[in-house]
């Protein structure tokens, strides 16, 4: 298995590189955005959703092959890193399945304000920190914590390549949502 953790690496941090310049893209030069993109498709999903998959997949890979090599205290992996993958998981499959998978790929839904969409307008992209940064303490592996950090970033990133796009689409109600709900987390304001 360790013959796979430069492969996993490398891959998991191409695919981070080309969401992060992606993201920056869209953030820069936003009527030529590429997320969220300009027409739903099978090929767009596909260039958001493999990336991700491959992030995920080589953090889980060089983490299970670099099992606590951190040497990290049994107390801080299970007690801070499985909570958080757990509850990231508790979290961003009902905020995806409450919008559903198209809204989720970038498709024009309903505006959702409720649920966790209350507290947060990005509760997918926290979840998805969150995964991550517990999966690095779970595993407590040096190399997951590059491909963690590098996900994070792309996941910070991506509600700032949203929100002129989402303003455009929902008008003044988004407005209005976007002055209640944190970009991130917190609490609702009036």
């Amino acid at each position: 298995m360790n013959d796979l953790v430069p492969f996993a690496l490398a891959v998991a941090l191409v695919c981070e590189a080309a969401l992060i310049a992606m993201l920056l893209w869209s953030i820069l030069v936003p009527f030529r955005r590429l997320w969220p993109p300009q027409r739903v498709s099978w090929f767009s999903q596909i260039m958001v959703w493999l990336p991700t998959l491959a992030v995920f997949g080589g953090a889980t890979l060089v983490g299970l092959a670099e099992w606590n090599m951190l040497d990290w205290p049994l107390w801080l992996r299970w007690g801070v890193g499985l909570p958080l993958i757990l509850a990231g998981n508790a979290v961003v499959w009902p905020a995806a399945l409450g919008i559903g998978l198209d809204a989720t790929s970038g498709a024009e839904a309903e505006l959702k304000t409720d649920g966790f969409y209350r507290w947060s307008r990005n509760p997918q992209y926290v979840a998805d920190m969150g995964i991550l940064i517990g999966w690095a303490v779970l595993s407590a592996s040096p190399a997951t914590w590059i491909v963690a950090t590098g996900g994070v970033i792309a996941f910070a990133l991506a509600p700032f390549a949203e929100e002129s796009w989402l303003e455009e689409v929902y008008g003044e109600p988004y407005c209005a949502y976007r002055v209640r709900a944190p970009r991130f987390f917190g609490f609702p304001r009036r």
